[in-house]
């Protein structure tokens, strides 16, 4: 697994672009595991190969938006030749849990993770974890005097012109939902619209959010934090941009989870077992850590560089069991106009 503190990351820009949904080997076994992926293989494909190579275990990847992975597996039904869904939020995997598309985990497998970053009814479990942050550009923010305690308070007219967010984004989406797990759908609406009436510029992803902040196209914008720890690796401390952690419970101090879960219809069990114990050893974990940089949530690994840490992050009191309403986000978008 030392191979994997090794590999750099390429295509940074691809980071969330959906790749076609083609089904692309790393390996050649009759009855190979197949893993349909919301993550997008610039992140994980090197961890993928590692995998194959470290276990002999051929693996197929399908690869899109975790919303789309989603869609495509209710689509299929008990059809879908998946073994394995890996997603970006917990959102995407709760709603697959409602719909009766996972299985149960074993407890040896649950047990490796905090409780607050797996499913209560077993069926998912976190793999690595990311932060909602205020990506801001250095050069026009003072984020001790010039940015607001809450993420609620961006619908002040002063932040007029000077917003950036991607709300195709499934973490986005998640944030969103969680969201309306705190304050209620009709207060989300309102905050929603008033980002749009602050003629929010919208952005495909969270790569071109922090670039545009880093560029001064926008002040402010609402993203996950790896994004920036991999600009400053790649273009260093003069990069334009930096994080806010706005903490003190705030809906915009949301901590995520990417995570995993195994199809009930899956034929290939213990393999699928196999790969998510693989994504909760310490190597892989070490690969989230300093090659995504996300927040490692098993196997006692630290988080990269100067991330503050996971505990002291202060995110809201939301039960990431509670983000599977992902269908009613993504119309509520869609009734105000951020999504089409």
């Amino acid at each position: 697994m030392n191979k994997i503190r090794n590999i750099k990351l390429l295509l940074l820009v691809a980071l969330l672009s959906v790749v076609p949904a083609v089904i692309a080997a790393c390996g050649s076994d009759d009855e190979p595991l197949v893993v349909y992926s919301g993550r997008s293989s610039s992140l994980v494909q090197p961890l993928l190969e590692q995998f194959n190579e470290d276990t002999g275990i051929n693996i197929q990847v399908r690869y899109g938006s975790s919303s789309g992975i989603a869609s495509t597996l209710l689509e299929e039904g008990d059809k879908s030749p998946a073994d394995v869904v890996f997603l970006q939020d917990p959102g995407a995997l709760g709603a697959l849990s409602q719909e009766g598309v996972l299985t149960e985990l074993d407890d040896d497998i649950l047990d490796r993770v905090d409780s607050k970053f797996r499913a209560a009814n077993k069926q998912w479990i976190g793999t690595s974890g990311r932060a909602r942050t205020v990506i801001y550009n250095t050069d026009a923010i003072d984020p001790e005097a010039d940015l607001p305690d809450s993420i609620l308070d961006f619908t002040d007219p002063k932040w007029k012109g000077r917003i950036g967010w991607a709300p195709p984004n499934g973490s986005f989406q998640a944030f969103v939902t969680a969201l309306r797990v705190q304050i209620g759908d009709d207060a989300t609406k309102e905050w929603l619209e008033g980002i749009l009436a602050n003629d929010v510029i919208a952005f495909p992803n969270n790569v071109t959010t922090v670039s545009a902040a880093a560029r001064g196209e926008i002040d402010v914008g609402f993203v996950n934090h790896y994004y920036l720890e991999q600009f400053l690796e790649e273009e260093g401390e003069g990069y334009g941009a930096r994080n806010h952690f706005i903490g003190n419970g705030d809906p915009g101090a949301l901590v995520l989870a990417a995570g995993v879960g195994i199809l009930e219809t899956s034929k290939n069990r213990k393999n699928s077992e196999r790969f998510i114990e693989y994504l909760l050893e310490a190597g892989a974990q070490a690969y989230f850590s300093e090659e995504t940089k996300e927040y490692p949530l098993a196997a006692g690994v630290q988080p990269s560089g100067n991330l503050p840490s996971l505990a002291s992050l202060d995110p809201p009191s939301v039960d990431l069991n509670n983000l599977e309403d992902l269908r009613g986000t993504v119309a509520l978008l869609q009734e105000v106009g951020a999504l089409p």
